[in-house]
């Protein structure tokens, strides 16, 4: 069995920045009027599935365990999927199964990714960092 690294050092920082980028997710697809960063045809496709392939690779930084990660999808697909029934009970936001399927599309690219390498970053990050302050 391989030796499992995870992020000691600095795991509550890691935890916190991603609690932040769940919390700015939750309002930015929440609030009335939300900034478009690009302008093409379903552009917000692509910013929903950019958003959760972010945050899937974040915490795949912090949990090394495929069990982990694999919770950790469901988790971000049922936060997807839940943000979608929340925006249906307001007047100003947009019910929408395509960007269920976004999110859930950015969730299992990442859970792909993660096993070639880049679910590692954050260790390298991490080991680099404690390395040069010796």
């Amino acid at each position: 069995m391989a030796k499992v690294i995870t992020m000691y050092k600095l795991r509550r920082i890691w935890l916190a920045l991603g609690a932040v980028w769940v919390a700015m997710t939750l309002y930015l697809s929440l609030t009335p009027d939300p900034p478009e960063p690009m302008h093409f045809l379903n552009a917000d496709k692509l910013v929903h599935a950019l958003t959760y392939s972010f945050l899937m690779l974040w915490f795949c930084q912090i949990y090394q365990l495929r069990s982990s990660r694999i919770l950790i999808a469901g988790l971000l697909v049922v936060l997807g999927v839940g943000i979608e029934y929340l925006q249906r009970m307001t007047a100003y936001r947009v019910f929408d199964y395509a960007d269920m399927l976004a999110n859930s599309a950015g969730v299992l690219l990442s859970l792909f990714l993660v096993s070639s390498g880049l679910g590692r970053i954050g260790v390298m990050l991490e080991t680099k960092i404690f390395k040069t302050a010796e």
